[in-house]
């Protein structure tokens, strides 16, 4: 798109993400991640009401009664955006398209960083690492990240979850809440970088699907085409069989994704590109409020 263009779809995402950010989502969001970057202070007695998770057992040992750690929650936090731009994100047959409401969702959740004074970050993958930019504070820098996720072509076509997960284990040496951004069509296993990310770092899983994935259309002989490998094929969605096939496939592939988060024990929001995801997300975030 050219310089004009893009500069008006930066400028609507601006004042739509800014506004949930400010409105909507601004408690919820330091609420959900008041817990990520907290640092030791210092022991005390135990009192009743503190949480038992937090007993100092070397200490309790040696005093014979119950000591607690105190932790201080760090001002400055770090968010990091990874953001799945494989060429599955550009299918869109029911609501907008998928890689539409990846960067509204990056955005909103930026824009809700920086109103919590955290430094954002960004992260583009593809089946490679395709651009990494440092966290930084900032409403230009918030804006240099949206530009990026409109305007960048990708040069991968496929998703490899795996190595975007290294890739921020590896770069990112600071405690910091990392959102996934994608689809999470990745026929490769992810769990241990997976596992591995969140014991580091504090990893929430957001999922942007579009309805027409999860259930095939009865539009009778159809040719598909796989936006990640290219490979055509014809199909008979007029089959019932077909369509069940289909189904299953979906409900099974969904199945392993969730097993994988659960097991990983990381969060996740999985949003279709018809739903709104301002409700999905204030669920997240209440949700880990909550747990927090």
């Amino acid at each position: 798109m050219d310089t004009n263009e893009l500069l008006k779809k930066v400028r609507k995402i601006e004042i739509k993400a800014k506004g949930l950010s400010q409105n909507i989502f601004a408690g919820e969001y330091h609420s959900a991640f008041k817990g990520r970057g907290m640092t030791f202070s210092e022991v005390r007695e135990y009192q009743y009401g503190d949480d038992v998770r937090d007993i100092d057992w070397n200490v309790t040992a040696r005093h014979n009664r119950p000591y607690i750690k105190v932790y201080e929650e760090e001002r400055e936090l770090t968010v990091m955006l990874l953001v799945d731009v494989s060429g599955s994100k550009n299918f869109g047959a029911v609501g907008i398209d998928k890689s539409d409401m990846m960067t509204e969702i990056a955005a909103t959740l930026a824009f809700s960083a920086i109103e919590n004074n955290d430094k954002v970050g960004v992260l583009l993958f593809s089946d490679r690492v395709e651009k990494f930019i440092p966290p930084q504070k900032g409403r230009k820098h918030i804006l240099l990240l949206i530009r990026e996720l409109l305007n960048f072509k990708p040069t991968g076509r496929g998703t490899d979850l795996n190595m975007a997960l290294e890739y921020l284990t590896k770069v990112i040496k600071k405690r910091c809440s990392a959102f996934l951004i994608s689809d999470f069509i990745d026929s490769g296993d992810y769990s241990r970088s997976m596992t591995i990310a969140n014991s580091k770092h504090d990893l929430i899983a957001i999922q942007v699907y579009d309805k027409r994935e999860a259930q095939m259309p009865n539009v009778g002989l159809m040719k598909v085409a796989d936006a990640e490998t290219g490979a055509e094929r014809w199909i008979d969605t007029g089959s019932k069989r077909v369509r069940q096939a289909y189904d299953k496939w979906w409900y099974q592939r969904q199945l392993a994704m969730s097993g994988t988060l659960q097991r990983s024990k990381v969060d996740l929001a999985s949003i279709s590109t018809s739903d709104d995801y301002v409700k999905a997300l204030m669920v997240l975030f209440k949700r880990r409020a909550v747990a927090h």
